[in-house]
């Protein structure tokens, strides 16, 4: 095994016990590396001063600052996945960009496929860094070009034969169909969940009753995509 595909990973839980099992799993497995364990949000702070870690193993529930707490503290967190006993706060932390949650007790099989969904990140990541990944999406508006910064972008909303790209209070207007955009969006950020509407995957503030709220406006979710949502929202992907 190269060092080239061997990531480094740091538990940060307040149980012993829970070390013991992702100590195991993580010694097990031939691309990942345990460079540290710490029991406490404030000691995680202080080892990631002096240590690169890939991918974090953080629980929620801690004394004195959480898990969701911690990662607002930190300006560039590692790729994550949320440990917990509890599943309410599944739709919260995604706000924060984590790519999984695992509810205890976990399990080796579902131990692997989250760790499959970090590998499968990272090569989309190595692929896109080669081709130089996009970071603006590029239109056409009143017959001007325009460069549209994608982490600016809330959601997009089908519009007849225009779309309409809304940025948080203005939006364009663009001559170009639902599925032409979407072929110019990254999937990681952005997801159809209507025949009308695609969203940008960090703007999501609450998720209910058949309803998505980004930045304050309430968007219908289609029966058709709902399941993939859910999904998503529940780490299945």
């Amino acid at each position: 095994m190269t060092e080239a595909n061997t990531y480094k990973c740091l538990i940060i839980d307040d149980e012993p016990a829970a070390h013991y099992v992702l100590m195991n799993y993580i010694e097990k497995h031939p691309n990942l590396l345990l460079s540290g364990q710490c029991y406490n949000a404030i000691e995680a702070l202080s080892f990631l001063r002096d240590q690169n870690i890939n991918l974090l193993f953080l629980d929620i529930n801690m004394p004195e600052l959480t898990g969701l707490e911690f990662l607002k503290l930190l300006p560039n967190p590692p790729k994550t996945i949320l440990t917990t006993a509890y599943s309410e706060y599944a739709l919260e932390s995604y706000e924060f960009g984590v790519i999984d949650y695992l509810l205890k007790p976990i399990s080796s099989l579902r131990f692997l496929k989250s760790v499959e969904r970090f590998l499968s990140y990272q090569n989309i990541s190595s692929k896109q860094n080669s081709l130089t990944e996009p970071t603006n999406l590029n239109v056409k508006v009143n017959g001007r070009d325009e460069e549209i910064n994608l982490n600016e972008i809330t959601y997009i909303q089908s519009y007849g034969n225009f779309i309409k790209i809304f940025t948080g209070q203005k939006f364009y207007l663009v001559s170009m169909t639902t599925q032409e955009v979407l072929k110019n969006l990254p999937s990681s950020q952005f997801l159809r969940i209507h025949k009308s509407y695609i969203i940008s995957l960090q703007k999501i503030e609450k998720f209910e009753n058949n309803e998505i709220f980004i930045c304050d406006t309430k968007l219908p979710v289609g029966i058709t995509f709902k399941q993939k949502l859910q999904d998503l929202m529940n780490g299945n992907f």
